[in-house]
C-alpha cells in the first residue's frame, strides 16, 4: 500500500488522482479524511496522517470530506491484482457477504477462521471486516439518500443497517450531517421510477472504451444483454431479487443506471459492475509495465488505458466460454440464446429487449445434453462444468483461488488451457492470465514481429508480468473484429 509518508505527502500536494482510493488522507486539525486529489488547499504535512482504508480513519474518528467526497474514490486496484487473504475478502465484503452472513460466514468462505481474518485486516487496512462492511453500508446509505426519495426507514435497511438508530448515528459520525440534513444539499430530481438509480461510476484515468464496451457488446447473448442507445444493458441475478442495469461511458466516469427488484441488492449490484468494467484497475501501473516492449509501447502509445472486460456472473462466462470453444461469435452467442430461451427465468424489461436472466448451474444441470447443437465432446464438457458448478465441487467466485481454480478446470474432460485461462482473465480477475494459443494473439504477434509460437510468445511476455491479461487487451486490438470496436 502506498503509505510511505514522503510518497502520500506529494501526492496530496499534486493532488494526484490516480492515489484515490489507495490511500486517505486524515487532518488532525479538522478531524476530517479526503481522497488524495481533495481540491482544497492541502493542510500543513504536520497536521496530515495516512490511513489505508475509508474504515480506518472513521475507526479514528475522522469525518468525511464534503467537497471531495472520499466515500465515492475508485476501489484499491490491489484487491483485483492479488490472490491472497486480504485480497479475497475485501472482494467479497465488496460483494455484501458480511452483510448477508457475518463475519462467520466471510470467514467460512475465505477458510480461515474468524479471528485471523480479523487479525489480517486490522494489519492492512487499520480496520477489520465489521468496520469494512459498515462503511460500505455508510456509503450506500449516501447514495440512497441523495438519488432516491424512499423513506430513511427504508434506506436503512436497503443499506444493510439493522436498525434506523444504527443508521441515523452512523451518517451522522461519518458524514458530520444527518440523514435529512444530507439529502437537503441535493436538489430535488423527482420521484423518478420506483426501484430506478442513476449513478456515476469514477475509475482512474484513461480508460479507454472502444475494446471493453465492444467485447462485451459483440458478444451480447440476445435476452440477456444488449447495445441500446450508446449503453451497455444486462439482467442481473442477484442475492435478494434481480436487476437490469445500463453501462454508458463518459469522458470521466461511466454512466450507470440501475433498476432493482429489491433495493438491497444496491452495493452488490455496483460491485459486480465496477467488477465487470475493470474500473479499479492502475491503468499507469499496467501501461507503464507494458510500455517497455519496444514493440507493445506503440500500441500503448496509441490506445492507453485499455482495461479487461469481465463479468458480473462467474458461472454464466465459464458456460459460455465452453459452448464457445472452436466457434465463431456469432455461433456462441447462438448456443447461449437457445439455453436462455429454454432454460432462463423471464423477467420484463419496459426500456429495452431484455427477456430473461441466464440460467444458473442448477438449472443447467437438468439439460438434456442431446438437445444442445455442439458435438458430442462439447456436451459431455458442458454436462461435467454445469454438474460440478451445481453440487459446489467448482467455485468459480470473487474470492476462488486462482491457481488452485485454474488446476480444477484443467481437470475437467474438453477444457484445456485456452478455456481455463479465459475463465481466469474474465471470470475470476487474475490480472496475469495468458491466452498464448489464441488465433487473434498468435495473429498479433505475427504482425508486430513476437515470437509465433505458443512457448516462444510464453517466454516473452515474461516481461509483461504481473499485467498479461492487459497485454492480451492490446494484441486483440490490432485486430479490427468487432469486439475491438465502440458500437455506434
Amino acid at each position: 500500500m502506498h503509505l510511505d509518508r514522503d510518497h502520500c505527502v506529494r501526492a496530496v500536494r499534486s493532488k494526484d488522482a490516480r492515489f484515490d482510493g489507495w490511500f486517505y488522507t486524515a487532518v488532525l486539525t479538522t478531524r476530517i479524511y479526503c481522497r488524495p486529489s481533495c481540491p482544497v488547499v492541502p493542510p500543513k504535512p504536520e497536521n496530515m496522517t495516512f490511513h489505508p482504508s475509508a474504515a480506518a480513519c472513521q475507526q479514528a474518528g475522522f469525518r468525511a470530506c464534503k467537497r471531495c467526497r472520499p466515500d465515492t474514490s475508485p476501489g484499491s486496484p490491489e484487491w483485483n491484482r492479488r490472490a491472497d487473504l486480504v485480497a479475497r475478502a475485501m472482494r467479497l465484503i465488496a460483494d455484501g457477504v458480511v452483510d448477508r452472513d457475518g463475519v462467520p460466514g466471510l470467514a467460512a468462505r475465505l477458510g480461515y477462521s474468524t479471528r485471523q481474518v480479523e487479525r489480517q485486516l486490522v494489519a492492512e487496512l487499520g480496520a477489520g471486516p465489521l468496520a469494512l462492511a459498515r462503511a460500505q453500508r455508510a456509503q450506500t446509505a449516501r447514495l440512497l439518500i441523495e438519488t432516491t426519495p424512499l423513506p430513511m426507514a427504508e434506506i436503512a435497511f436497503a443499506a444493510g443497517f439493522a436498525s434506523v438508530r444504527a443508521f441515523n448515528d452512523t451518517v451522522r459520525e461519518v458524514f458530520a450531517l444527518s440523514p435529512s440534513a444530507l439529502r437537503a444539499r441535493v436538489p430535488a430530481s423527482g420521484a423518478g421510477t420506483p426501484g430506478t438509480l442513476t449513478l456515476r461510476l469514477p475509475f482512474r484515468a484513461p480508460l479507454h472504451p472502444s475494446n471493453l464496451f465492444g467485447h462485451l457488446a459483440a458478444t451480447a447473448v440476445p435476452g440477456v444483454e444488449e447495445w441500446r442507445d450508446g449503453a451497455y444493458r444486462r439482467t442481473l441475478r442477484l442475492p435478494y431479487g434481480h436487476g437490469i442495469v445500463a453501462l454508458a461511458p463518459r469522458p470521466d466516469h461511466i454512466a450507470c443506471r440501475l433498476t432493482l427488484s429489491d433495493l438491497r441488492d444496491l452495493t452488490v449490484a455496483i460491485s459486480r459492475c465496477r467488477r465487470l468494467l475493470d474500473l479499479d484497475a492502475d491503468p499507469v501501473a499496467v501501461d507503464d509495465r507494458l510500455r517497455a516492449d519496444p514493440l507493445l509501447a506503440p500500441l500503448v502509445e496509441r490506445a492507453p488505458g485499455r482495461r479487461v472486460p469481465r463479468t458480473v456472473d462467474e458461472a454464466e462466462f465459464a458456460v459460455r466460454a465452453v459452448l464457445g470453444q472452436q466457434v465463431s461469435t456469432a455461433a456462441a452467442r447462438t448456443h447461449a440464446a437457445r439455453l436462455v430461451t429454454a432454460h432462463g427465468e423471464p423477467l420484463e424489461d419496459p426500456e429495452g429487449g431484455l427477456t430473461h436472466l441466464f440460467p444458473p448451474p442448477g438449472a443447467l444441470a437438468a439439460v438434456d445434453p442431446g438437445t444442445l447443437a455442439v458435438p458430442r465432446t462439447r456436451r459431455t464438457t458442458f454436462t461435467t462444468l454445469v454438474r460440478r458448478l451445481a453440487d459446489g465441487e467448482l467455485h468459480l467466485g470473487v474470492d476462488a483461488d486462482w491457481a488452485r481454480t485454474r488446476a480444477r478446470l484443467l481437470a475437467l474432460p474438453g477444457i484445456g488451457p485456452w478455456t481455463a485461462d479465459v475463465i481466469a482473465m474474465r471470470a475470476l480477475g487474475d490480472p496475469d492470465a495468458f491466452l498464448p494459443t489464441d488465433l487473434g494473439i498468435r495473429r498479433a504477434a505475427g504482425t508486430l514481429g513476437l515470437p509465433s509460437t505458443p512457448a516462444a510468445l510464453t517466454a516473452r511476455a515474461e516481461s509483461w508480468r504481473p499485467w498479461r491479461a492487459y497485454a492480451v487487451q492490446y494484441l486483440w486490438a490490432t485486430d479490427s473484429h468487432p469486439i475491438n470496436l465502440l458500437p455506434a
